[in-house]
């Protein structure tokens, strides 16, 4: 709430000071800021926040700059109308944009919408019948109001009002479900994938957000000047977007707007050494990459901090929180649970999955083991999407999800935790666990942009703590995820992994770098998860652990089944033996141990 109080004190000393204001020249500069900051806000959320780098804003700028002029003189629109209108025509764009971009990322993603951006520039300087060519395009109708044009004045408080409105719904997005998904498909898109988010999906999103802001801005500067060229769309300028966003400090609310104020003054004071201030604007680029890569806005609250004294939030908020598990939605009663039948995936002449038939009996722990290369994770993979099998079906529920995309596997009711660590490590732990309700979620876009969803984010977050009460990590929960011991974080990925309301939870080699004390309290994890009602697919290497908690074990080698059934008939089994041998020792022994009475 503080945040939403500070933006409306700034844009009221903004608007005071317009007043008070009486020069031109000035309130241009000021109108300025507010042009630069709509267009960072945007690009705010394309690249700090969902982390796709883009060199294109030019371009939609010069989408709605172009678009309300030519609707206000060859169309003869409103100009009010036609500022709505030119928003969307650069919305458009923007999917335009991202189309070509979702097949590329990092410095080729850059390269494409650079692209787009010198086609956009060069098509209206060739193009003189339809945009004028180098003249540009004249008596563009600028907005009224009573019937009067705006004065200098007006559309200083106007640009105000706007950078007001779009910073406040930007942020009701961004603070919620929609900007921990953002965050997470710039940490981790697999991950991201995992727990439910549609990443393609998020990621157009970003591209229109950042195309509609930069249409808004790119609108109002034709219709204010009531002239518009190349000269306003250049690279320059979507260098500098790009520049305000990290110079301001990218993923910051209050980035844009430091950005947008400093580098709009510094530009406004040097605008008559035009070298120099291209020089300059390069130096500071290359600062906030590497100097200062969390801009201003992070160097400002690193200060705050050290002044104020604050250190890590406490957790007492959850202490008296009840460790529970979300019940699963629907029925998990059938039998099978998970069904594959003739999987198969090579990659050339390497075989990981060769005819793979197995089932899964609700309420079960599953192991699924196997020396080193004999395809487990494979597996793993083609049962969550991330690998799709070249041959056979994968049934779960009743339902075929051979060809399914991995969000959708997972809102299906598949959770799952990764060999590798997959954490979303510069979130805190309640914030990876609530990504993990993201699916479960309900509030749209729309609810989110005006701030409605607040009773999700609620529920969402008791569910959180609900968890990480379960898991014995309510201690940790407003820690970077990065920063905890390796063994809480295999914790806390478990603990997102179940936040999706799995029926089916797939961990691959969850005690891998535990120690054995570590290990044993995963085990009896693992034995209340079950009495919960979700059932387990486990593959590890760690023999005692299988042995004693699994009810039925799957064993492959190079790529095949070659034994199911209890612990004790995978003991005796010959074939199990002989794979293992020449491994580990203690692998061989926890095989030849007798089973435990607790198994």
């Amino acid at each position: 709430m503080r945040d939403i109080i500070a933006a409306v004190v700034i844009a009221a000393v903004a608007a005071g000071l317009v007043a008070a204001i009486g020069n031109d020249f000035y309130l241009r500069i000021l109108f300025s800021i507010c042009i630069y900051l709509i267009c960072a806000t945007g690009m705010n959320v394309l690249l700090g926040f969902a982390g796709q780098k883009s060199l294109g804003q030019a371009g939609l700028f010069a989408a709605g700059a172009y678009a309300a002029a030519l609707l206000t003189t060859a169309a003869d629109f409103g100009p009010w109308l036609s500022l709505l209108l030119a928003m969307g025509v650069s919305g458009i764009s923007g999917l335009l944009i991202a189309a070509p971009s979702l097949r590329v990322k990092g410095p080729s993603l850059a390269m494409v919408t650079l692209a787009f951006g010198i086609v956009v520039e060069r098509l209206v300087t060739e193009s003189t019948e339809l945009f004028g060519g180098a003249m540009g395009i004249y008596a563009i109708k600028p907005l009224t109001f009573n019937g009067e044009p705006l004065t200098m004045a007006g559309w200083a408080w106007l640009a105000i009002g706007l950078a007001l409105l779009v910073h406040l719904l930007i942020r009701n997005l961004l603070v919620g479900r929609f900007g921990r998904a953002f965050l997470s498909i710039q940490a981790d898109e697999v991950a991201a994938a995992a727990v439910g988010v549609k990443v393609l999906h998020y990621k157009v999103l970003a591209f229109v957000i950042a195309a509609v802001t930069c249409g808004l801005a790119g609108a109002l500067v034709a219709q204010q000047n009531q002239y518009i060229n190349s000269d306003f769309i250049n690279f320059h300028l979507s260098v500098f977007i790009l520049l305000i966003v990290l110079f301001g400090g990218s993923g910051s609310l209050a980035g844009p707007l430091l950005g947008a104020v400093i580098l709009t003054l510094l530009s406004s004071f040097l605008a008559r050494w035009s070298w120099i201030e291209h020089f300059v604007n390069g130096a500071l680029l290359l600062f906030a990459l590497y100097a200062m890569p969390r801009g201003v806005a992070g160097l400002l609250s690193d200060l705050f901090a050290r002044v104020g004294g604050r250190g890590a939030k406490t957790t007492a908020e959850t202490s008296a929180v009840l460790g529970r598990l979300p019940r699963p939605a629907g029925s998990a009663a059938a039998s099978p649970l998970l069904s594959v039948e003739a999987v198969s995936k090579s990659y050339g002449g390497v075989k990981p999955a060769r005819d793979i038939a197995m089932s899964l009996t609700p309420g079960h722990i599953n192991a699924l083991i196997g020396p080193n290369g004999a395809g487990k994770t494979t597996l793993i993979n083609m049962l969550t999407g991330i690998v799709r099998p070249d041959a056979g079906t994968i049934t779960f529920q009743g339902r075929d999800m051979t060809r399914s995309p991995v969000h959708a596997i997972c809102v299906g009711g598949v959770g799952r935790t990764f060999q590798n660590l997959r954490l979303f490590r510069d979130l805190t732990v309640r914030d990876n666990v609530m990504l993990g309700r993201h699916a479960r979620m309900t509030n749209g876009f729309l609810q989110s942009l005006l701030g409605l969803g607040r009773r999700q984010e609620m529920a969402a977050r008791r569910t959180a703590d609900e968890i990480l009460a379960f898991l014995g990590l309510e201690h940790v929960a407003d820690a970077k995820a990065g920063s905890l011991a390796y063994g809480l974080q295999r914790r806390v990925e478990l603990a997102r992994a179940l936040a999706t309301e799995p029926h089916l939870l797939l961990l691959d080699e969850p005690a891998a770098g535990l120690n054995p004390q570590e290990t044993e309290e995963l085990g009896e994890l693992l034995l209340k998860v079950r009495d919960a009602g979700i059932t387990i697919l486990l593959v590890e290497h760690h023999m005692d652990l299988v042995m004693r908690i699994s009810d039925h074990i799957v064993v492959l080698d190079y790529g095949e089944k070659i034994a199911e059934g209890n612990p004790a008939e995978i003991q005796r089994n010959p074939r199990v033996a002989a794979a293992y041998l020449g491994t580990d020792d203690e692998d061989e022994a926890a095989l030849a141990r007798p089973i435990e009475a607790t198994a």
